[in-house]
């Protein structure tokens, strides 16, 4: 691996652990619940492209794997909190 190619692998990681902080500012702080799930959906989505790169950092099929778990329960609990805040029951 290249050291600009490592660079930009270390960066990379930086500015989404940085978006998640941002990110979780949101999440504690947002006026309404949407604002919230909002925030909680993007924390889940640069969590599983973090995995990602990770997984190209390493070289690891593992990574790849818990990143499409992440991604699949992320979509499933976006869904149901949708849902909630829509009709206020998640299973009818």
């Amino acid at each position: 691996m290249s050291s600009l190619f490592a660079l930009a692998i270390g960066a990379t990681l930086v500015l989404y652990a940085l978006a998640i902080v941002v990110a979780s500012l949101r999440l504690a702080r947002g006026p309404r619940a949407q604002d919230r799930v909002l925030a909680l959906d993007f924390i889940y989505v640069v969590a599983t492209l973090a995995m990602l790169v990770l997984a190209i950092r390493y070289d690891s099929s593992m990574y790849f794997e818990a990143a499409l778990l992440m991604a699949l329960f992320g979509f499933a609990s976006s869904a149901a909190m949708a849902k909630f805040l829509l009709r206020g029951e998640v299973i009818e």
